[in-house]
C-alpha cells in the first residue's frame, strides 16, 4: 500500500498533533456555495423530513437492468452497481458522504461524518472534522487517516469525478486523528470545498488496496445505515436496517432511513417492470410519460385504493432531454449540420400524435429558471465573459430571440424543411435522387441507439421527418448491457439522453461538456465536447462568488450550449408522477428538489 501511495507524498503531510480531537472556535455545522445555510446549528430535523416518523416495515424499489458489482466508484461498476450502494435516488444505504446535502436549498451541506467544518471566506481551504460517535459496520471508529485513504485510492483507482478530486487539491493534511484540512489550488473555484464535502468515506482497515478496481459481491465494511442482507446476482438485492447506526440519532438524519427492510428488484424492460408494478411485485414506480399515466393506471389495485397516484411538484429547472450528437464522429463536427438536424424534429407533431399535447418543449439546459438565457437579452457581465470568444454565441440567441424551430404540427412543415436544407448546403450537402449527398457523393446516414420501446417511438417520428430530406437515419434497440457498455465507450452516433438540472449547477458541467472529460470512459460527456468556449464559462461558473456572477455564468454557458446545438431538444413534464402502494407514506412538505424517497416509511409499522 505504500508503494502504491508515494506519489502522493508531496500532497499529504501528518502533523504531530495527535489526540482527541479539538475543534477550533471558527468550526460550523454546514457550509453553502452562497450566503449562508438556511438553518441554524440547533436545527432538529430537515424541512422536508417527518422526525416523527415509524421505523419498521419494508419498501420494495423496480429498476430496468442488471447489476454485477458492489462497488460503484470504479470504471467497471459505472453503471451496472447494485442500486441504493451510493444512490441519490433510493438514498446512500450503505457507504456515506462526509456531509449530507440539504435537498430544501440549491446547495448547503451539513455535518454527517464531518460534524463540523471549518473554511476561510475565499474557499481557499477547508478541514473537515469527524464526528467522535461515527463508527464503521464492524465497530471501528472512523478516524482522519479514512478521510486521507479514502482520497488516495479514489485518485489511483476510481473512475471521475472521484478520481479527479485531488487535482485540486496542493495539500492535504491530518490536523489530529479527528480532522483534514484542504488546501486547494487557484483554480479549484469557489464550490469546490462543498464538492469534497460530496465525498464518500471508506474504510482504510477493511479496504483491499490492491482488488479494489475490481467487480465483486463481496459485502463492504461501510458506515451507512443499512447493510445487505440478500444479493440475486443481476436480479435482487436486500438491505436490511442497522439497529447500531451510530447517526441514527443526528438531525440531519432524523426522519430518514424509516424502512427495515429495503428492496431492489431488476427487471429486464420498461414493459416487463410495469407489468410486475400492477402485480404488486414493487411498491413505487416512477411515471415519466403523461399518457401513461392517464391511461394505465386502470388495473385493480389502483380501483380497490390499494395503488395511490400522485404528482409532486418541484422547483427547479427541467433540464436537457434530447437526442445527443456525438461529436467524435466526424459527420456531426459540422455546427450548421446539427442545427439542421435539430430544426427537423417536428415537436409539435411529436407532442400531438405521441403524447396528446402533453409535454412542453425544452429549449434550455436550465429551463424554467433564472439560470435559462430563453427570452433574455445577454447582460454585460455574460457579454463580458463571452468577449474573448467571438462567433461562439448565435446573434439570435445573444439577444435572447432564439426559440427552438416551431413547425406546423403536420411533420412535415416545407418552410422549416427549407431553413434546415439552407444549412445543410453550407454543410456542404446537396440533394441528388431524393438522397442528400456530401460533396463526395456519399449519403448522409447514422444510426440511432435507444433502449427501450419509448426510445424507439421518438426516434422512428424523428427518422419521418429526416427521410423527407433524403437523410438516412437507422435504428437500434440494445439491451441494457450492451447499451451500457457502449455508452460507456462512446460507441455510438446518436443517443437519447438527460442532464438533470439544478439551481445550482457546478462540477458536474465538467463532467458533461468539459475537454478533460471527452476522452474519459465512463463520463458523461455523451456529446464529445471540447471547446475552449464551453471550459472557460464552465470556469466561470465554478468561480462566481455573487449571485450576479453565478447567473451570468450560467446563462453564458446555456447560450454557448444552445448555439452548439449538440442536441436536439425534446420536452419536459412539469410535476413529477408517482404511482405507489397505498400503505407507504410520506411528508407533507415537498423539497425544493421534489419527493424524497428517502425520507418516506411504513405507515403499517408498529
Amino acid at each position: 500500500m505504500r508503494k502504491m501511495f508515494m506519489r502522493f507524498g508531496a500532497v499529504v503531510t501528518a502533523l504531530l498533533t495527535f489526540g482527541a480531537a479539538a475543534f477550533s472556535d471558527d468550526s460550523t455545522h454546514a457550509i453553502a456555495i452562497r450566503g449562508e445555510p438556511a438553518l441554524p446549528a440547533d436545527y432538529t430535523h430537515f424541512p422536508y423530513a417527518n422526525p416523527d416518523a415509524p421505523k419498521g416495515g419494508r419498501i420494495a424499489y423496480g429498476v430496468v437492468g442488471t447489476f454485477d458489482t458492489l462497488n460503484p466508484f470504479i470504471v467497471k461498476g459505472v453503471r451496472t452497481t447494485a442500486r441504493g450502494m451510493w444512490d441519490p435516488q433510493f438514498g446512500h444505504l450503505t457507504y456515506e458522504p462526509l456531509m449530507q446535502r440539504s435537498k430544501d436549498e440549491p446547495f448547503t451541506m451539513y455535518g454527517l461524518i464531518a460534524e463540523s467544518v471549518e473554511f476561510d471566506e475565499n474557499h481557499t481551504w477547508i478541514q473537515f472534522n469527524v464526528n467522535p460517535k461515527a463508527r464503521w459496520s464492524d465497530g471501528e471508529p472512523v478516524t482522519a487517516d479514512d478521510i486521507i485513504f479514502t482520497f488516495q485510492l479514489f485518485a489511483q483507482k476510481a473512475r471521475p469525478p472521484y478520481s479527479d478530486r485531488l487535482k485540486k487539491v496542493t495539500l492535504m493534511e491530518k490536523v489530529n486523528d479527528m480532522s483534514v484540512r484542504f488546501t486547494l489550488t487557484e483554480d479549484a473555484g469557489y464550490e469546490f470545498p462543498l464538492i469534497l464535502a460530496l465525498m464518500p468515506v471508506l474504510p482504510k482497515h477493511a479496504t483491499d488496496v490492491e482488488t479494489f478496481d475490481q467487480t465483486t459481491f463481496s459485502e463492504p465494511v461501510t458506515s451507512g445505515p443499512y447493510t445487505i442482507k440478500e444479493i440475486r446476482p443481476g436480479e435482487r438485492i436486500v438491505y436490511e436496517r442497522r439497529p447500531d447506526y451510530w447517526a441514527r440519532d443526528l438531525a440531519v438524519k432524523r426522519g430518514f432511513d424509516n424502512f427495515d427492510e429495503i428492496s431492489i428488484e431488476y427487471f429486464l424492460s420498461d414493459s416487463s417492470q410495469f407489468e410486475a408494478f400492477k402485480k404488486g411485485a414493487f411498491d413505487v414506480y416512477m411515471e415519466g410519460n403523461p399518457v401513461a399515466w392517464d391511461r394505465s393506471y386502470d388495473f385493480p389495485a389502483v380501483e380497490r385504493g390499494e395503488i395511490v397516484k400522485e404528482i409532486f411538484e418541484e422547483k427547479t429547472p427541467a433540464g436537457m432531454y434530447g437526442f445527443v450528437f456525438n461529436t467524435r464522429k466526424p459527420v456531426f463536427r459540422n455546427v450548421h449540420l446539427r442545427h439542421a438536424l435539430a430544426m427537423l424534429f417536428d415537436f409539435n407533431w411529436v407532442n400531438r400524435t405521441l403524447f396528446e399535447n402533453a409535454y412542453e418543449r425544452t429549449e434550455s439546459y436550465f429551463q424554467g429558471s433564472e439560470l435559462s438565457s430563453i427570452g433574455v437579452p445577454a447582460s454585460d457581465l455574460e457579454r463580458k465573459l463571452l468577449a474573448p470568444f467571438p462567433g461562439a454565441v448565435a446573434p439570435e440567441v445573444m439577444e435572447g430571440l432564439y426559440r427552438a424551430a416551431e413547425t406546423d404540427g403536420s411533420g412535415r412543415d416545407r418552410k422549416i424543411q427549407r431553413q434546415a436544407f439552407q444549412l445543410l448546403k453550407k454543410a456542404g450537402y446537396s440533394i441528388s435522387n431524393g438522397k442528400l449527398l456530401d460533396a463526395g457523393g456519399k449519403q448522409l446516414s447514422f444510426e440511432v441507439m435507444t433502449q427501450n420501446i419509448g426510445q424507439e417511438k421518438l426516434a422512428l417520428a424523428y427518422q419521418r421527418g429526416l427521410s423527407a430530406l433524403g437523410i438516412d437515419m437507422q435504428i437500434r434497440t440494445v439491451d441494457d448491457a450492451q447499451y451500457q457498455q457502449r455508452t460507456n465507450s462512446f460507441d455510438y452516433d446518436v443517443i437519447i439522453k438527460s442532464y438533470p438540472s439544478s439551481l445550482s449547477p457546478g462540477v458536474e458541467q465538467l463532467g458533461r461538456w468539459a475537454s478533460q472529460s471527452r476522452d474519459i470512459d465512463g463520463t458523461y460527456n455523451y456529446a464529445g465536447t471540447a471547446d475552449p468556449t464551453i471550459d472557460a464559462m464552465i470556469d466561470a461558473l465554478l468561480a462566481a462568488r455573487s449571485k450576479e456572477d453565478f447567473v451570468a455564468a450560467a446563462r453564458a454557458l446555456d447560450r454557448v450550449l444552445i448555439s452548439g446545438h449538440y442536441v436536439v431538444p425534446l420536452y419536459y413534464l412539469p410535476g413529477q408522477r408517482v404511482a405507489y402502494q397505498s400503505r407507504l407514506d410520506h411528508p407533507e412538505e415537498t423539497s425544493i428538489y421534489g419527493y424524497q424517497l428517502p425520507t418516506w416509511w411504513d405507515s403499517t409499522a408498529n
